[in-house]
């Protein structure tokens, strides 16, 4: 269903693994090709005569030989050379930046073009000087000014408390209208509304009065102004795709002719085609991995999506020096889809249990009667899987890994075959019901167990110690993105005949209609986010870099669901996104 499948209350035991899994061990990996991969010579005539599903995919637009071809003059070193001397030059506008609300503008723009990671130190000091003294009262009756200090604050982890805006609010917390606020104040006040977590109402109410304010100014104008005033609202910065977003702020900054910046976005484009040269190189080395498998053309009913698993993996951990996670979430990313078509149009109820069973006991001998198509699934599934256990114990020292895959893999075939379980019958869940399962299938949680494995800290706490430190935000995480993609493919599985989403469930069960129902389960993202920022406001610093990649799994969510199903359709705005992203450098003068 769009991405994967179902997301609500929290299961606890979902995500703890008990001591007894530590004695998997890998199976001996076989090719897909050998005689028990291919075993159950009755498999074809089960297959023959089960009437199958179809999905109707369209066919892959992205060609093998396409990808192989993409190059970068940026790889040469004089690229890299010059990028380091621009370094220097932006790291002395931090000296140049005279008052508080230069210093912090300076953040934002090294932010929003995606440089932060390179002046870590230069942006705590700066951030530091301004949370650790009264320098934010520097900023009073400054609207704009405090909505920024704040959010950026919070955007780096610092207890920015919500009453650096009780100057603005009236004896009832009530925003006060004013001609002094502009709609800059307001556009950064409602992004800074977006950081707030469960319980801070004075937040709540600054996005609502700054909705309400702004929401005419974006329909009648037509200026760079209005047009960031819309992107806002429909989707805030916090739950957007950093990089992916880097091009339009290097636009922007040009259109705005800040030639004091210059040196700053020359930085920013070099940035980008050096990151996206990495980019191109990993994407290269996962569409051969697809092609060496050699089964997309026997997996007719599935999605061969290799590209939009890749766009959705980079957008998670984007970094050059992520390389390997991005290949792994890749890779699992592609299988998800694959086992989700298996379960939702290929799999008969009783091929969909033995499959269920399989997985979880990682048995190759109780699949030879199932259909090719299947058995397929589940070697490719246990290959990759095994490889990608002994690759992450080998760079990133955990051991052991594949207890840990394996059970969170098997946690989300249990929540596809339930959904399948209901198909079969008819069923409509309460969306209660559907939720506390919707959050598993949903893929959530085996992206989160993957981010933790990729760039979480071993020497702090072994993996088991972070699951459970990390439940909560891979929870609501995972509940993002059961929700954005319910809203962005609930029409197209509608038509199929698929299992019911969020919003069929909500309709039935409250007898509303559509659009009633897709505004509730818009509250319900909105709820989950301030659960988020809750987390990641008061996580301990060693969980910080784990939080941030699981939050970024949800923020790919919105940006892959935000205009309908962008999985299974390839030729609209995803192609522009791929194209962007990891064809097109930005033209350097």
């Amino acid at each position: 269903m769009g991405m994967n499948s179902r997301i609500g209350s929290f299961n606890h035991h979902t995500l703890i693994f008990s001591s007894s899994t530590s004695s998997l061990t890998s199976v001996e990996l076989q090719p897909l090709s050998s005689p028990q991969a291919k075993a159950g010579t009755n498999s074809d005539k089960i297959d023959q005569s089960v009437q199958r599903r179809t999905a109707n995919y369209k066919p892959n637009i992205w060609k093998h030989e396409l990808l192989q071809s993409l190059t970068s003059q940026f790889s040469e070193k004089k690229y890299k050379t010059r990028a380091q001397t621009l370094k220097e030059d932006v790291k002395c506008m931090f000296v140049e930046a005279s008052d508080t609300l230069s210093k912090l503008e300076l953040i934002d723009s090294i932010s929003k073009l995606g440089l932060d990671k390179y002046f870590m130190q230069e942006i705590k000091e700066a951030l530091d000087a301004t949370a650790l003294s009264n320098n934010t009262s520097v900023l009073k009756g400054d609207l704009y000014a405090t909505a920024l200090c704040f959010r950026l604050l919070r955007h780096h982890g610092y207890h920015a408390s919500q009453d650096m805006f009780l100057d603005f609010v009236d004896g009832a917390d009530k925003f006060i209208p004013s001609p002094k606020v502009s709609i800059k104040g307001l556009l950064e006040l409602l992004q800074a509304s977006n950081l707030g977590g469960e319980g801070e109402d004075l937040l709540t109410e600054a996005g609502l009065f700054s909705i309400e304010n702004l929401s005419g100014f974006g329909a009648s104008s037509d200026n760079m102004l209005a047009k960031q005033v819309y992107e806002a609202i429909s989707l805030p910065m916090q739950w957007r795709v950093e990089w992916y977003n880097v091009k339009k702020h290097v636009q922007a900054h040009e259109k705005n002719h800040e030639s004091t910046k210059s040196k700053l976005i020359e930085l920013a484009k070099l940035n980008f085609n050096l990151v996206q040269s990495s980019h191109q190189e990993d994407l290269k080395e996962v569409s051969r991995w697809w092609m060496n498998l050699g089964i997309k053309e026997r997996l007719s009913f599935s999605r061969d999506r290799v590209v939009e698993s890749f766009l959705y993996a980079a957008g998670t951990a984007p970094e050059p020096k992520q390389a390997s996670l991005r290949k792994w979430l890749s890779k699992v990313i592609n299988l998800i889809l694959i086992t989700d078509d298996v379960y939702d149009v290929y799999g008969t109820l009783d091929e969909l249990e033995i499959f269920t069973n399989a997985v979880e006991r990682w048995s190759p001998e109780e699949i030879k009667e199932l259909p090719e198509g299947i058995q397929i699934c589940f070697w490719t599934l246990l290959n990759t899987t095994n490889e990608m256990a002994a690759e992450i114990e080998q760079e990133n020292g955990w051991t052991p890994v594949l207890p840990y895959l394996q059970k969170t893999w098997t946690d989300f075939l249990k929540s596809l075959l339930v959904e399948a379980k209901w198909y079969n019958k008819g069923y409509t869940p309460s969306l209660e019901e559907y939720l506390n399962n919707g959050w598993i299938s949903s893929s959530g949680p085996l992206l989160s167990v993957l981010a933790i494995l990729g760039v979480a800290d071993r020497k702090t706490q072994n993996v088991a110690e972070y699951l459970k430190d990390c439940q909560q935000i891979i929870h609501h995480s995972s509940l993002v993105i059961r929700l954005c993609n319910d809203q962005g493919t609930s029409a197209a599985e509608l038509e199929r005949g698929d299992a019911a989403s969020s919003i069929l469930c909500y309709m039935r069960e409250a007898n509303v209609s559509e659009e009633v129902a897709r505004e509730h389960i818009k509250s319900l993202i909105v709820k989950a986010w301030k659960q988020i920022n809750g987390y990641c406001i008061s996580c301990p610093p060693f969980l910080q870099e784990p939080a941030k990649y699981i939050t970024n799994t949800a923020r790919v969510a919105h940006f892959m669901y935000q205009h309908g199903d962008g999985f299974g359709v390839q030729d609209r705005e995803t192609q522009d996104h791929v194209r962007s992203n990891f064809i097109e450098p930005i033209p350097i003068n």
